[in-house]
C-alpha cells in the first residue's frame, strides 16, 4: 500500500469512527425538564430539617447520602408506590403575598400520607388526588416566607444533578440482598433492576419499596454488578464490579457509572 493510500484508509477509518461516536453520543437517552404546572406546597420539621432523615424512600441519612435538605415529601398521586423517590424538581412559590421571587430544586426523599380526617382543601393537604410537596422547612424558605404555612406553587421535573456514581446500600442477609439504590442522576428513578454475581448470570431484582430492590439469591463471596433501567427515560446503565467479593449487608458501595 502507498504511503498516500495508507493515508486515505486512515482518514476513512477515523472518520468512520468519530461518526459512529458522534451517532452513540446523540443517541443516548437524557432527560429533559417537563413542562410547568400547578400544585400546592407546605412544609414539615424546622430549620434543622432532622425530622426529614430517613423516610419512605430509605435515604437514610439525607446529609451523609448526599441529598442535604433540600428534600421534599410527595403527595401519594406523584410519589407513585416509590417509583419516584429520588426525582427532582424546581419549585417557585406563585401569586401569594408571600413568595419569593425565586425558585428552589428538591429531591423526592418521602411520601406525605393522605389524612382522611381532613377535608383536601383543609388540611389533607396529600389527599389523592392533590398534587402536593410537603419540603423540608429549609427548602420551603427559600421560596416564601414559612409563616405562610401553605402556598400556591409551579412545579417541574428536572434532570438530577449527581456527583459521581450510582451508590448501593445493602441491607438483607446471606440469601436474600436488599438494595437501596440511591444518588441517582438523569430522571433520578429506577424501573427495573438485576443483579449479577461474578458466578451467575443476570438476576432479576423485584421492587420492594420507596428506592429499595430484592434478589432472593446465594451471592456471598462474589464481586456484584448492577444492570438498571430508568423508569422515566428508560436509559439502561450497567454497574460493573460495584461491589467486590468480600461485600457486607449494612455497608454503601460506589459506582463509577452514573445516568445522565
Amino acid at each position: 500500500m502507498t504511503t498516500m493510500a495508507s493515508f486515505i484508509y486512515s482518514w476513512r477509518f477515523t472518520f468512520m469512527f468519530m461518526a459512529i461516536m458522534v451517532r452513540t453520543v446523540f443517541a443516548m437517552p437524557i432527560y429533559r425538564p417537563s413542562p410547568w404546572a400547578q400544585a400546592y406546597a407546605t412544609f414539615y420539621g424546622d430549620e434543622t430539617a432532622s425530622e426529614t432523615m430517613g423516610g419512605a424512600c430509605g435515604f437514610g441519612n439525607l446529609i451523609t447520602n448526599g441529598y442535604g435538605t433540600d428534600t421534599a415529601a410527595l403527595s401519594s398521586t406523584l410519589f407513585n408506590n416509590g417509583f419516584a423517590c429520588g426525582t427532582c424538581y424546581q419549585i417557585r412559590c406563585t401569586r401569594a403575598k408571600q413568595c419569593y421571587n425565586t425558585f428552589t430544586t428538591v429531591t423526592a426523599t418521602n411520601l406525605c400520607p393522605p389524612n382522611w380526617s381532613k377535608d383536601s382543601n383543609a388540611g389533607g393537604w396529600c389527599n389523592p388526588p392533590r398534587v402536593h410537596f410537603d419540603m423540608s422547612k429549609p427548602a420551603f424558605m427559600k421560596i416564601a416566607d414559612w409563616k405562610a404555612g401553605i402556598v400556591p406553587v409551579y412545579y417541574r421535573r428536572v434532570p438530577c444533578i449527581r456527583n459521581g456514581g450510582v451508590r448501593f446500600s445493602f441491607q438483607g442477609n446471606g440469601y436474600w440482598l436488599l438494595v437501596y439504590v440511591m444518588n441517582i442522576g438523569g430522571g433520578g428513578d429506577i424501573a427495573s433492576m438485576w443483579v449479577k454475581g461474578s458466578k451467575t448470570g443476570w438476576i432479576s431484582m423485584s421492587h420492594n419499596w420507596g428506592a429499595s430492590y430484592q434478589a432472593f439469591a446465594t451471592l456471598g463471596g462474589q464481586s456484584l454488578s448492577f444492570k438498571m433501567t430508568s423508569y422515566t427515560s428508560k436509559e439502561t446503565i450497567i454497574a460493573w464490579d460495584a461491589a467486590p467479593p468480600n461485600w457486607q449487608v449494612g455497608l454503601t458501595y460506589k459506582a463509577n457509572i452514573n445516568f445522565h
